[in-house]
Parts: structure tokens; C-alpha cells; sequence
């Protein structure tokens, strides 16, 4: 287990400098920047998240803010508490073009978020968090689901089913959805999808404001 974790270890801090060599002196400035908005897309304050990572707020701010380069404790701490891979600050790896960064994602490029206890997966198709709204292909194996409860939040969401079959509870009515149909629905609404059906379910799922 030692082993593992230092691999792990070792592995994240070469994506780093990778990332770092490749993105420059705006390397600080953007991974703070995708810690705040995927801290916002949690709904978490600067104080919760210091709570559950264990670090001070002043830590966090500086680091939000790009003027403290997070140690690679931190970014595990800070990673643990949001529920992603430490990758998931550094594009997953994958350094989009300058010009490209805040307008494009191209073809298997984009970040991703593999909950395998709820058998799916996410990948945002957005380019960050940082708008008004983000868009995932939300891949549900079958009988996954977004959970046993159901949830609400604040916004709007509305989707498209591109393969497979959804059941989807929103408020008090039930429904089953097949391939090409669609929805929208206010996010203050309790909610929740399950896959029925015998293979995987591929959902374009965009939601305003961002919710990941």
C-alpha cells in the first residue's frame, strides 16, 4: 500500500510539472481557478472546504487566488474533500491550446468523474465550471443510478437520452425515458435517474448553474 501511494505520488507531481512546463507562469493561476469553481460547483464555502481538507482558509484563498503554489498534501487534502482525482486540477493531463482553453473541448479531452459505486461516469464537455452552465455525458451502466434518494439544488437542468433507457424521478412523478427523448426540469425539485435497461445509457446532461 506504501508502494501504491507513492507511485500515486510520483505520478501526480511528472503530470505537474508536465502541466507546468506546457501552461507556464499561469500554471498557479489556473489550477486555483478550477479549485474555486469546482468548490462553487459543490456548493462548499471557503470554510467547509477548509474544514474537510483540513487546511486554513488563508491557505485556500491564496491558493484559489493563485498566489500560493499548493504542496502536493494539499492538493490530495483538497481533492479527498471535493470528491475528484488531484489529476482533475491539471485538465486531466490534457493541455488544450491557449486560444482553445475557455471556449473549446475537443474529442476525448475532456475532465472526468467515475462514481463505480453508483455504476457512471461523467465527462464534462464544458471547457471548465466557471459559466453559467456546464454539459456532461452522464454514462450509466446498467442498474446505476445517481442514487438511492433523491436530491435537489438550485437551477436548471434538461437533457437529452443519446442511447439506452432512463427512468427518471422528478418531484412526485415517475418517468422512462428511450433513446432520442428529452427533459427539463427546475433543479429545486427533488430528483434522481436509474438505468433499467441491460446496457449502458448515455445522456447529454446540462445543468445551470453548474452542478458536478
Amino acid at each position: 500500500m506504501k508502494q501504491e501511494h507513492c507511485n500515486l505520488t510520483e505520478d501526480l507531481e511528472n503530470i505537474r510539472r508536465q502541466f507546468a512546463a506546457e501552461v507556464g507562469e499561469e500554471s498557479d493561476q489556473w489550477v486555483g481557478r478550477q479549485i474555486h469553481d469546482l468548490r462553487k460547483a459543490k456548493r462548499m464555502s471557503l470554510k467547509q472546504l477548509s474544514e474537510a481538507a483540513n487546511l486554513s482558509i488563508g491557505l485556500l484563498s491564496q491558493i484559489e487566488r493563485g498566489t500560493s503554489s499548493p504542496s502536493l498534501r494539499s492538493l490530495q487534502a483538497i481533492s479527498e474533500a471535493v470528491g475528484v482525482s488531484p489529476i482533475w486540477f491539471f485538465n486531466d493531463g490534457k493541455v488544450p491550446p491557449q486560444e482553445e482553453r475557455d471556449i473549446i473541448v475537443r474529442k476525448g479531452s475532456g475532465r472526468k468523474l467515475n462514481l463505480p459505486h453508483k455504476k457512471l461516469n461523467k465527462d464534462l464537455v464544458t471547457p471548465d465550471l466557471s459559466g453559467s452552465l456546464q454539459m456532461l455525458i452522464v454514462n450509466i451502466e446498467p442498474g446505476g443510478s445517481t442514487g438511492g434518494e433523491t436530491y435537489w439544488h438550485p437551477g436548471e437542468e434538461c437533457g437529452y437520452v443519446l442511447d439506452g433507457e432512463l427512468e427518471l424521478w422528478v418531484g412526485e412523478r415517475h418517468f422512462h425515458l428511450h433513446k432520442g427523448d428529452s427533459f427539463r426540469f427546475k433543479s429545486n425539485l427533488p430528483h434522481r435517474s436509474y438505468n433499467p435497461g441491460k446496457k449502458m445509457t448515455h445522456v447529454i446532461w446540462v445543468t445551470s448553474p453548474p452542478f458536478y
